[in-house]
């Protein structure tokens, strides 16, 4: 298939013409990896090679080393692309000791890493934040190198980030109760950028793909996670896939003047909350997850006040649905239900019908509207 006719994520993203980086996450990996490499080997891996979960394998150059008695510490210099992103250029850390057998990889945060200090969050408290999918990948990189190097995997991994805790002031950290510095993160180990104006203009170019293509129904998801749910769900294609990230409002203006039969919405709960309550962008920081709209549609849901007081006093959106889910009040489902009433409104009647469908981090449906 040309370029021309591509449609999907990919295609979305080559469209844009913009540069894709690596996440804090696959950093950290790689800098994990080379100093493990060094530990068994006492030779470090420059540039080295990682894994990502999607099968590409980037090649990054080491910023620094430091070969010791028992451990081994190397360094990546982050790149984000083109996105504008608060840690573009700062120096990732990863520091390697052995620990005795069948300790595993332990974890530990490092100078300018934050620590989980509130529930509400994918890790416990008292966790550094190294979120899940970077765990896995250098867990899985750990098990690798030792199998080729002759090591036992078990490790201590110390991440650390250059001036962390000073960068972290620009970033929902502190109010999140992530406390220290940054967050490790990332799901594929790339970072998508988005210059809005690019990035709509992709998507508009995603629907017209789709369109093209006799595709009577399309989704627009907010990432990858939400996007291998609606292909597990509902086997779509990819040209019938719109990589939204934060513009549902683009989605919808778009195919109301240019509609296809049906329009699933799928994304993370917090994220669609903010659809629910009437955002058409759902960045961070341009809107933020209403505890108080969610305890109304708790209140909905037959919440009694206790357990509206205490979704309005949530940590983050996941805490709040947490909560109503363990009282068997059925948020997922109301704000998926609301966010779906919000987008028909947009549509403005045009012939579409719409579902939403509302994941967690993991992926799993923790909500879903019916079509209308």
């Amino acid at each position: 298939m040309s370029s021309e006719v591509k449609g999907g994520r990919r295609a979305q993203l080559e469209h844009t013409g913009l540069r894709h980086g690596w996440t804090t996450g696959a950093c950290a990996t790689a800098a994990t990896t080379a100093a493990y490499t060094a530990l068994l080997t006492g030779e470090y891996p420059d540039p080295v090679t990682i894994t990502l979960p999607k099968g590409q394998t980037p090649s990054f150059a080491l910023a620094a080393e430091e070969l010791g008695d028992g451990y081994a510490m190397a360094a990546v210099v982050k790149d984000a692309g083109d996105d504008p992103d608060v840690t573009h250029g700062a120096l990732i850390r990863a520091t390697v000791r052995r620990l005795p057998a069948g300790a595993g990889v332990v974890f530990r945060a490092g100078p300018g890493v934050g620590t989980i200090t509130r529930a509400g969050l994918p890790l416990p408290v008292g966790e550094p934040a190294v979120n899940p999918v970077p765990r896995r990948m250098m867990r899985d990189h750990v098990a690798e190198v030792a199998a080729r190097h002759g090591g036992t995997g078990d490790v201590e991994i110390t991440v650390s980030v250059d001036h962390g805790e000073e960068i972290a002031r620009s970033t929902w950290n502190p109010r999140l109760g992530i406390l220290g510095g940054l967050s490790i993160l990332g799901t594929t180990g790339i970072v998508v950028p988005y210059s809005c104006s690019a990035w709509i203009d992709s998507i508009r170019r995603g629907v017209d793909v789709a369109r093209a293509a006799g595709r009577t129904h399309v989704a627009g998801c907010t990432g990858s996670t939400s996007e291998k749910t609606v292909v597990a769900e509902y086997g779509l294609p990819e040209d019938a896939l719109l990589d939204m990230g934060d513009f549902a409002g683009a989605v919808l203006k778009y195919i109301r003047r240019h509609p296809v039969d049906r329009l699933t919405i799928c994304g993370g709960f917090a994220k669609l909350s903010k659809l629910a309550a009437g955002h058409l962008d759902l960045h961070s920081a341009r809107s933020q997850v209403d505890k108080g709209f969610l305890a109304e549609l708790a209140r909905q849901g037959g919440a009694d006040e206790a357990l509206r007081a205490e979704v309005a006093e949530a940590n983050t959106g996941l805490a709040a649905l947490q909560s109503c889910m363990a009282d068997g009040v059925p948020l997922g489902d109301l704000v998926a239900r609301t966010a779906r009433d919000e987008a028909l409104a947009v549509l403005r009647g045009a012939p579409v019908t719409v579902d939403v469908i509302c994941v967690d981090r993991a992926g799993t449906v923790v909500g879903r509207s019916s079509v209308a």
